[in-house]
Parts: structure tokens; C-alpha cells; sequence
């Protein structure tokens, strides 16, 4: 495992969202979700695709917090343009489960 600097980690811009909205992304090649997050009032809303279908139902994702890296370029996937990268983790089948904090925080605050 390659060591990284603090100033290397800082590069990073993971922020707190919730979930406004949820769809089944249909033109995905592998099964995913539309997402639309709200970031609070500095970052506003953000679009996302992300492959947690194994897991979640979008009716269930809606008001949910979630972590998200906010400073990758724009990704055009498929007819959307990913804003954001939603994060999670492998689960022993491979599926994604969503990295989340366990208390509510504000909306776009900073992992440290």
C-alpha cells in the first residue's frame, strides 16, 4: 500500500449529502441509480449515478445521508452527467454498500 501525505488526503473533497431524488438508471450498462444529492448552500445539488442496486430500492435512498467525493471533473454516463462519486464499500459478494456517517451532520461537511 502506497503512504500518502496530509496534503495529498486535503486533495480530496468527500462531503455529507442527502438524497433528494432516485431513479432506476435505465440506459446504465450495469444496473445503477440516478441520484440527485443536495450538498447544503456552498456545493447546492448534484447528480450522481451509482451502482447500488443489490442493496437499496430508491424509494429507500430518498432523505438518506451519504458520503460523496464532490471534486472529480464531470463524468458524462451515458444521457447523465455525473457531478459527484458517491462512495461505498465491496461487500463479500462484491455488491456496494453505501459509506454513510451514523449521526446526523450538516449537509456538505468535510471528512476528516
Amino acid at each position: 500500500m502506497e503512504e500518502i501525505s496530509w496534503n495529498d488526503f486535503m486533495k480530496v473533497e468527500l462531503r455529507v449529502g442527502r438524497v433528494l431524488q432516485a431513479e432506476v438508471f435505465a440506459e446504465a450498462r450495469k444496473p445503477a441509480y440516478k441520484l440527485l444529492l443536495d450538498f447544503g448552500p456552498e456545493l447546492g445539488q448534484r447528480k450522481s449515478s451509482a451502482q447500488i442496486t443489490a442493496h437499496y430500492q430508491p424509494e429507500e435512498l430518498v432523505g438518506r445521508l451519504v458520503v460523496a467525493v464532490v471534486n472529480f471533473p464531470k463524468k458524462q454516463i451515458g444521457p447523465l452527467m455525473s457531478e459527484c462519486l458517491v462512495t461505498g464499500f465491496h461487500d463479500a459478494a462484491g455488491a456496494v454498500a453505501l459509506c454513510v456517517p451514523d449521526k446526523a451532520v450538516p449537509l456538505g461537511t468535510r471528512l476528516l
